[in-house]
């Protein structure tokens, strides 16, 4: 269900709660992440740690800071410089975790700390900072990137975050940098931000407005965005060597504070002269949606800025030229440039043109995925821009997008290539499921298996207090009321049909009849096999007096046993292994082993109704309404499968 609410402007007059932590240092110091005071948040960005001499940081969570933090990483975000960045943020700080009840940054319903839902005074982080301008320095850089989800639906609103730089120089005044949805830096939308918080797609599809929203991609459907990355911060801050200078970071609500925006800040530097230098950044995006496939097409995009004073012209030789990365086919006319000239020869993309100062310039191109790669493949693409570094018409240095050997160097243009091989074999081993759910498995992205969830009079869920060889099972307590219950496969999504099917299960004796059906049925829902445990009284062992007996259902005889090595062939307590096999066209194999026995009996039987094709599910019921229901664990369940 999607709910729409109506963006408010009421104001709501309430006094801020203002927190703040302030530090003087007169050493560097070392900073972890996971701290948020405004001593570790300047040292985890600062380059030269000595020139910080004192720092302070407010917000206004009245629960403790939790609109700053030191990380490490957090998704697409890593340091650009050293080993941690800092977080800003009007709802909670770093965390990559989005859920429809809005308590954390990318939810549309935010993590607000005043002024109630859509009140007055906004959400507000400020890191503030002293430095001291060390000897020869003229200017001051920084990298960021801000994060929002008023993008895309609110671009050209009054809602509205920014992110502020200011920087008070004495001897050259106080020069500003605003990010915000507004100013036109956002490049990217929650396709190209995974882990981050900002993430988010509207489950109606639809990002207009509020909406509810989960991870799930959707297309259209991204409802949240961000900037690239913008090396040295845009525009440059003029300093005067050896003077003390403030500098402040500041993050707020603007409209409202329901929706929530991060800024990533890092690498903050002095240096002697204006950056003259060029900036390549470049990013790549899967048009038909992840996993990477053969056949796919990708889409790179190239920004090459110039953050100097002095315009870059278009100098004899190319700007610009990156070669078609191999197992990979340029697809025609593709190549796009915002200016200059662009265009494709011999396997290269070549760019011709100039770059104003303190201006950029957008280059795209696509590739199709050639089509017969092995998993695996790895596609690597690196651009090399050309530029004049002393201003004498000539271009003598270079710049390049990203350095793919290297993880987390720029924004890294690696994809490994799905390209999708019948497997022989899936397992589900529950692994990777939530404890007390359902379970589901895919296949490099395949979803392949799912089960239900457990109702009135069963449980069915899975369980960590048991198991076989992993940290998870699947625990069953089934009775009539609750039946029945089921376990779903798509292995059309595989290309494949079942060969067999085999699980490890534990099992024990209990106090009163009960039973378990274990129904086998294709799409059409006809058998294809039926597999039962029944207890039978023994009238020992009180009060565990009934013992379990394993059968299977024979076409032309009815329900047949399949013996243990124990006495009577009973399932006392201990894990076993049940393996259906198709054998031939029209019969089925039976094997049943024991946990450190091996194989303890096994028969050939002839076909059910149905053939092994078209499976599509398991269905568990118990004909009995036991008070003390009989418990079962189930783990390394595994289908074998044929084309």
């Amino acid at each position: 269900m999607t709910i729409n609410y109506e963006k408010h402007l009421s104001i709501i007059i309430i006094g801020i709660l203002s927190l703040s932590s302030i530090f003087v240092i007169s050493t560097s110091e070392r900073v972890v992440a996971g701290s948020y005071n405004g001593q570790d948040l300047a040292l985890a960005i600062l380059a030269n740690q000595s020139t910080l001499i004192s720092s302070s940081y407010t917000d206004t969570d009245s629960s403790g800071h939790r609109q700053g933090k030191v990380l490490s990483s957090l998704g697409t975000m890593l340091p650009t410089n050293g080993s941690t960045f800092a977080l800003l943020s009007t709802g909670i700080a770093g965390t990559s975790i989005i859920t429809t009840s809005a308590t954390n940054p990318g939810s549309e319903r935010g993590s607000w700390f005043a002024g109630g839902q859509y009140g007055s005074p906004r959400d507000r982080a400020t890191l503030t900072m002293t430095l001291k301008v060390p000897p020869f320095m003229h200017y001051l850089y920084y990298d960021v990137q801000f994060f929002s989800a008023e993008y895309p639906e609110y671009v050209g609103s009054q809602y509205n975050d920014k992110f502020t730089v200011t920087v008070n120089s004495p001897s050259k005044g106080i020069t500003t940098n605003v990010i915000d949805v507004n100013t036109g830096y956002f490049r990217l939308d929650s396709n190209y931000i995974p882990g981050t918080g900002f993430d988010i797609f509207a489950v109606n599809g639809n990002p207009s407005g509020v909406s509810w929203v989960d991870t799930t991609p959707r297309k259209p459907g991204a409802d949240a965005g961000a900037t690239a990355l913008i090396p040295y911060g845009g525009p440059s801050h003029p300093v005067s060597p050896n003077e003390q200078i403030t500098v402040k970071f500041d993050i707020i609500d603007t409209g409202d504070n329901q929706f929530d925006s991060t800024a990533f800040i890092d690498d903050l530097v002095f240096s002697g002269y204006a950056k003259t230098e060029m900036i390549a950044r470049k990013t790549v995006q899967d048009l038909n949606g992840e996993p990477v496939e053969c056949g796919h097409i990708l889409k790179y995009t190239i920004t090459i800025s110039n953050t100097g004073d002095a315009n870059q012209n278009n100098n004899p030789g190319n700007e610009f030229e990156d070669s078609i990365p191999v197992n990979s086919t340029y697809m025609s006319n593709s190549a796009t440039a915002t200016s200059g000239t662009i265009g494709y020869s011999s396997g290269k993309i070549i760019w011709n043109g100039g770059i104003p100062a303190k201006s950029s310039v957008a280059l795209t191109f696509e590739v199709t995925v050639n089509q017969n790669l092995k998993n695996g493949t790895i596609i690597s693409n690196q651009g090399t821009a050309y530029w004049d570094s002393n201003e004498d018409e000539t271009n003598d240095a270079t710049e390049l997008t990203d350095d793919p050997s290297v993880p987390g160097d720029h924004n890294p243009t690696n994809v490994t290539v799905i390209a999708f091989e019948l497997p022989s074999t899936v397992t589900e081993d529950f692994s990777d499921d939530a404890i007390g759910g359902k379970a589901t498995q895919a296949y490099y992205g395949r979803n392949w298996f799912e089960t239900c969830e457990g109702t009135t009079g069963s449980v069915f869920e899975v369980a960590s207090a048991y198991h076989y060889s992993t940290d998870n099972s699947f625990k069953t307590k089934i009775r009539s009321s609750g039946s029945p219950q089921y376990w779903n496969y798509t292995l059309s999504n595989l290309m494949s049909d079942m060969k067999w099917w085999e699980i490890w299960f534990a099992c024990g004796n209990t106090s009163e009849a009960s039973d378990l059906y274990l129904d086998f049925k294709n799409t059409n829902g006809q058998d294809i096999a039926k597999i039962k445990f029944e207890y039978v009284h023994m009238g020992t062992e009180l009060p565990m007096d009934w013992v379990l007996g394993l059968y299977y259902w024979s076409p032309t005889n009815g329900w047949i046993r399949l013996n243990s090595d124990y006495s009577g062939g009973y399932l006392f307590n201990s894990w076993y292994k049940l393996r259906i096999e198709k054998n031939g066209l029209s019969h089925i194999n039976y094997s049943l082993y024991r946990n450190g026995i091996g194989l303890v009996d096994f028969k050939i039987d002839g076909q059910l109704s149905a053939p092994f094709s078209n499976f599509a599910r398991v269905e568990w019921r118990n004909t009995k309404n036991p008070v003390v229901c009989p418990m079962f664990f189930w783990d390394e369940h595994r289908v074998g499968l044929v084309s």
